[in-house]
């Protein structure tokens, strides 16, 4: 691990299938670099949506996020507009832009999301349980929105729904 104000000079090589793998809403998500590894830059994360899956629209304060579709299909929620993105396509999210995304599809969606700088990654690893390999992620349990709610707020990011609403001043358009 590198010092704060140090920037690494080594390599990183994740392999498919390695990273820290963790079911968050439903959703798999696997950190292929954080925050520790990029001097705090960006974090990577690979997700794996099933049918029906994605989390509830939210929206971010500390950091930007950029979704590149890897396999199936999802409907992107970017303020009022709603999106239909595949494989190949890419969507950047700025800061303050309250978003979401769902899979309508009948097969599981892949992606790559960046956020930049780091340090979202930690709300997944928090939020999370270490995902069983083989396995789908159990459907987020409508018990557990509040604790999500309240631990996406330590992380900067505001979920909408009953338990939640965005900060005052943040763009819903």
């Amino acid at each position: 691990m590198t010092a704060v104000n140090e920037v690494s000079t080594r390599a990183r090589h994740v392999r498919s299938g390695e990273g820290r793998s963790l079911w968050v809403v439903g959703d798999t998500y696997t950190i292929k670099a954080a925050g520790e590894e990029t001097n705090g830059a960006f974090a990577l994360i690979e997700a794996s949506v099933p049918p029906g899956g994605g989390p509830p629209p939210h929206v971010h304060s500390r950091e930007d996020e950029a979704f590149y579709l890897l396999d199936g299909e999802l409907e992107v929620l970017a303020g009022r507009s709603t999106t239909s993105v595949r494989a190949g396509d890419f969507v950047l999210l700025p800061r303050g832009l309250v978003h979401g995304f769902t899979n309508p599809g009948v097969t599981a969606a892949r992606m790559l999301i960046l956020t930049a700088p780091a340090g979202f990654e930690r709300f997944f690893a928090e939020a999370g349980t270490a995902a069983r390999p083989g396995e789908q992620a159990p459907p987020l349990d409508p018990a557990d929105f509040a604790r999500i709610a309240e631990l996406s707020r330590a992380y900067g990011a505001y979920v909408e729904g009953p338990a939640d609403s965005p900060p005052p001043g943040q763009e819903t358009t």
